[in-house]
C-alpha cells in the first residue's frame, strides 16, 4: 500500500513532513517514506553538512526549486537540528500547488 501524503493544511499554508539525510552525496528528493508508526514523510537528501544551518538552507532551496516557489515562501517550522522536520509553505495556493506536485510524484 502506498503511503499517504505527508501534508497538513494550516489556514493559508501547508505543512510538509520531511526526513533529511545530510551529507547524502547529492541534493535530491528521494520520494515518499513511512516511519515505524505509519506516518508518511518526504525523503530529501542534501550534500551539505548539518553545521550552522547549511543543510537546512539546502533543503529549503531544493524544495523551493522543485515546487516552483521562492525560498522565502518556505520555513522550517520544526526539527531544525534533527533529521525529521516540518516545512511550512506559505501562500494562498500553497496547498493546491504542493498537492499537485505530490500527485505528479506518484
Amino acid at each position: 500500500m502506498a503511503p499517504s501524503l505527508p501534508l497538513r493544511t494550516l489556514g493559508d499554508a501547508v505543512a510538509v513532513a520531511i526526513r533529511v539525510t545530510p551529507k547524502g552525496g547529492a541534493s535530491q528528493i528521494d520520494g515518499l517514506g513511512t516511519d515505524a508508526d505509519g506516518r508518511s514523510f518526504l525523503r530529501v537528501r542534501v550534500k551539505e553538512v548539518p553545521e550552522k544551518g547549511k543543510a537546512n538552507a539546502a533543503v529549503v532551496k531544493l524544495l523551493a526549486k522543485a515546487w516552483g516557489l521562492p525560498p522565502s515562501a518556505l520555513e522550517i517550522a520544526a526539527g531544525e537540528t534533527g533529521r525529521v522536520k516540518t516545512v511550512v509553505v506559505h501562500g494562498a495556493d500553497a496547498g493546491a500547488r504542493i498537492a499537485a506536485w505530490f500527485e505528479a510524484l506518484a
